[in-house]
């Protein structure tokens, strides 16, 4: 997912395919990892500070980048809309989705959140003046609504654990924040924002950044944070996500919206979940279950519906999901 939204033209120049191939697997791979990142940063250290802290270092190298490298500076124009789309794709899209991941496992999470091309469907066409989709987008949202709805049923995903009403509560706000992460893409598109996708970026990023570090002063959070209580997998995964997603992730996902088509760029959606669930089960000791896996196959599929592939194609692919017998991983 873009910061920005803003898909470009496409360049003139065929980019290199060892450029194409890294900077797919930057969206592949570091955004599908994550959500392990955020389960480990969160651990001890203070969740809407971990957040806000994360974005701005992010925005700042990003800023400095743009800067050195000659973008203009910004208007107070394009600072408010900046500040406009950081409030949906920082502040309550990744707040929720801190507070969500405190019961929710990162693969789970990653499967709830597979279902965002759904909402930015429906609500490009609801609310944004976007044409209607086909019948079988329609298909795809109920297929993949009820993938969902098999992901967040008690009885198959809190066994064993005392909490189920927080559970359901996470996967509520997991989906909150698919959609608010969707109305941000969607204004990102029209707003006033710079040309140099980098810049506009990272201004985003700074606003959304500092909001979240603001709402964790201001509920405590700073009184909370005990630094040498702070462990070294939550200052690695700081750091990762400050350079992996926040920069890298971004960073490729910008530049291959310019050079290669939409559709082509969004087949992200179907492999961070696949990496999610691997790294969640391998690191994190969470498990992964045959209704898991189902409820997987299914999400996976309705984005596939959605973006166009053929229903034989996507047949083919189910015939071909096995269901292993994984147990979680002890740390």
């Amino acid at each position: 997912m873009s910061a920005t939204g803003v898909e470009g033209p496409v360049a003139a120049q065929e980019p290199s395919k060892l450029r194409l191939a890294l900077a797919f697997a930057a969206i592949y791979l570091i955004w599908g990892s994550s959500y392990v990142a955020i389960h480990f940063a969160i651990e001890t250290l203070p969740i809407f500070l971990m957040a806000g802290v994360r974005f701005i270092a992010a925005g700042v190298l990003l800023y400095g980048w743009s800067i050195w490298h000659g973008a203009p500076a910004p208007t107070r124009k394009q600072w408010r809309s900046a500040a406009i789309a950081g409030f949906f794709l920082f502040l309550l899209n990744n707040g929720a989705l801190v507070i969500s991941q405190q019961v929710v496992p990162p693969g789970m999470m990653s499967l709830l959140l597979a279902g965002t091309p759904l909402w930015m469907i429906m609500i490009h066409w609801l609310f944004a003046g976007g044409m209607r989709p086909r019948l079988t987008v329609f298909a795809g949202l109920a297929l993949g609504l009820f993938g969902i709805g098999l992901l967040v049923s008690p009885s198959s995903l809190t066994a064993g654990t005392s909490d189920s009403n927080g559970f359901l509560l996470g996967a509520v706000l997991a989906v909150f924040g698919s959609i608010t992460w969707s109305i941000g893409s969607l204004y990102g598109k029209r707003a006033d924002l710079p040309s140099s996708p980098m810049l506009s970026t990272s201004m985003q990023l700074l606003t959304g950044g500092a909001m979240l570090l603001a709402l964790g002063l201001v509920t405590g959070q700073g009184a909370e944070l005990n630094l040498s209580a702070v462990s070294w997998h939550s200052w690695t995964a700081l750091i990762y996500l400050i350079l992996g997603p926040s920069i890298f992730g971004f960073g490729s996902f910008i530049w291959l919206m310019r050079v290669a088509s939409p559709a082509r760029v969004s087949t992200y959606a179907y492999v961070n979940p696949v990496v999610a669930l691997f790294l969640g089960w391998l690191l994190a000791g969470e498990q992964i279950t045959p209704r898991t896996i189902i409820g997987a196959a299914i999400i996976i599929a309705s984005v596939m519906m959605m973006n166009g592939v053929k229903l034989p194609q996507i047949a083919a692919w189910v015939r071909g999901v096995h269901v292993p017998r994984l147990h979680p991983v002890q740390r």
